[in-house]
């Protein structure tokens, strides 16, 4: 049996397949197609389901490639249960997709998330009356709390095997956008009613937090406890790491001969080993944690709504800010969710912007570089740099190829309290890939630069992009870590060290160079799998023409650092 979950973006609709799939889920392609959905197989009481996360939808008939691609899907044979996910406090809101939803004849369930905070706002929703005007089972749930969550699956399972139709005259009404807004308000007007409502001290918040004044003071203070937090967390475990690994890696190659090619290649192994665990982990652990944090806090979409006016001013709606924020984590998912911008040109500049966001795997770099030998302060400075540069390159973009982006109102979630479980399971879902996939591509460019040293091969990769290096003012050694950088950027600090000959970078580097490498880093060719992702969504022209700018945007912006250092 395959069930479907679909809903209005911020529905808490992934909370919800999260709840259920846990972090094994698996990403595939609507058939012909680069839209993505989520899937999983799920056991309820005792039969395994196929469970399948649509992408976000407002309707099924608006132009959009995820929201169409979501109605042929439902049409198909394959569903056999839809759920439609809806927050109950935007009822409003919801149900106009509802009444699209019925149109399909299938199995349908509506699920009413946050019902907690409905029940805060004052608001009560008579589900009964609603399941019996809707003519499909209405229940309540509060997915971030597994509250509701057994129930709901147990009644998809009964109505799939009951193969229900819907019995509702709304489901051949046919009625156009404007009907359907019409009869979502008879609908709550007549099912839900308002209580005392009190303002809350979240309510309060959000007078904080969305100010135009001091929502901004508020998102550089949180940013600049953000980077401390991280930086103190890495400069307390990275030095204990290092000793121990070090005298490990002594004791390691004490029995083969000094410069030996096996003592070159199992040092260059194990300089590969270390550097992810001491150099790498103690700054992206906490990252991502902190991140996952912010996000189930509910402060992520806040900051998308204080950036809706930059975006506009960069020639982008809000919409755009999904992919910048999504770019912070990896790369390959901002540009992947720029397909939900409707316009190429809105596309093109996203995906050209957030190849500029520094990711995860740069973040390593800026911490594990300038963090820990120039401070917190210099850090944060970087990320603000990198802010203002991306914001000018938008600009500069966007009246390159004018147009004239649409604008768009963001829906603030509730504040909610984040649950260990799934800011580390979130966690580790992100880390995950970097212990699966990029460490074992740290070791082994690790062994391949001891190898290249060894037959003293590396000089030829450096003076490939000499003149480069060298007007930035950086040693000729760093051009083999910024090429082998391109398949995984943690390559960008693993294999510095090696090259340089010391993971004490202080001792073989000048704080001016620490800054303008790291800021070269920042902003220079996205990784291997980015590239494949650009070429997939974009198409080979655009991929090429975005790779060329990146590079170009790098060497300015380092040597921009350059200057400044001087001063």
């Amino acid at each position: 049996m395959k069930v479907a979950l679909i809903g209005l973006p911020n529905c808490g609709k992934s909370t919800l397949f999260n709840q259920v799939a846990g972090y094994k889920a698996e990403t595939g392609n609507f058939s012909g197609t680069t839209v993505e959905y989520t899937d999983s197989r799920v056991r309820v009481a005792g039969e395994v389901i196929d469970l399948v996360d649509l992408p976000g939808a407002y309707t099924l008939q608006s132009g959009s490639p995820a929201e169409l691609e979501a109605a042929r899907y439902l049409e198909s044979q394959d569903v056999d249960v839809i759920i439609n996910v809806a927050d109950a406090t935007q009822l409003i809101a919801a149900l106009p997709l509802t009444f699209e939803l019925l149109q399909f004849n299938k199995p349908l369930i509506l699920a009413l998330n946050m019902m907690d905070e409905a029940a805060r706002l004052g608001l009560h929703v008579d589900g009964e009356g609603l399941a019996r005007e809707l003519g499909v089972r209405v229940l309540p749930l509060v997915a971030s709390k597994g509250r509701g969550v057994k129930g709901l699956f147990i009644n998809a399972l009964e109505a799939g095997r009951k193969h229900e139709k819907t019995s509702s005259k709304m489901a051949v009404e046919g009625l156009n956008a404007e009907g359907r807004h019409r009869r979502a308000i008879d609908l709550a007007r007549k099912f839900v009613t308002q209580g005392e409502r009190f303002i809350s001290w979240r309510d309060q918040l959000d007078d904080v937090l969305l100010h135009p004044i001091w929502g901004y003071a508020v998102l550089l203070s949180i940013l600049f406890l953000f980077f401390q937090t991280v930086y103190g967390i890495g400069q307390i475990i990275e030095p204990p790491l290092l000793r121990l690994f070090d005298a490990l890696t002594t004791r390691a190659l004490a029995p083969f001969a000094l410069n030996s090619f096996i003592f070159k290649l199992l040092l260059g192994v194990l300089q590969g080993i270390t550097a992810g665990i001491a150099i790498v982990f103690p700054y992206l652990l906490p990252f991502l944690l902190g991140l996952g944090l912010l996000e189930d806090v509910g402060y992520l979409p806040r900051v998308a709504f204080l950036m809706d006016a930059l975006m506009h001013r960069i020639g982008l709606h809000g919409k755009a800010v999904v992919p910048f924020i999504l770019g912070y984590g990896c790369n390959v998912p901002a540009v992947m969710s720029t397909r939900a911008l409707e316009e190429p040109r809105d596309r093109y500049i996203a995906a050209a912007l957030a190849t500029l966001v520094p990711c995860a795997a740069r973040i390593a770099v800026v911490f594990g570089l300038v963090a820990f030998y120039l401070g917190s302060t210099a850090a944060l400075g970087l990320y603000l740099f990198n802010i203002l540069v991306i914001a000018l390159t938008g600009r500069i973009l966007s009246s390159l190829l004018p147009d004239v982006a649409p604008g768009l109102i963001l829906e603030m979630p509730t504040y909610r309290v984040p649950t260990l479980k799934n800011v580390f399971g979130k966690a580790w879902f992100r880390i995950r890939e970097f212990v699966v996939e990029a460490w074992p591509i740290l070791i082994a460019g690790s062994a391949v630069l001891a190898i290249l040293n060894y037959f003293e091969w590396s000089y030829l990769f450096n003076y490939l992009i000499r003149p480069l290096t060298w007007m930035m003012g950086l040693p000729l050694e760093v051009g083999v870590p910024l090429i082998f950088g391109i398949l995984r950027k943690e390559l960008s600090l693993v294999m510095l060290g090696q090259a340089l000959g010391s993971t004490d970078f202080a001792s073989v580097m000048s704080p001016a160079q620490m800054m303008v490498y790291a800021a070269f880093v920042m902003f220079y060719l996205p990784c291997l799998a980015t590239l494949s992702v650009l070429k997939r969504e974009l198409g080979t022209k655009a991929m090429l023409a975005i790779s060329a700018l990146t590079v170009f945007i790098a060497f300015i912006a380092a040597m921009l650092v350059r200057g400044a250092m001087w001063l």
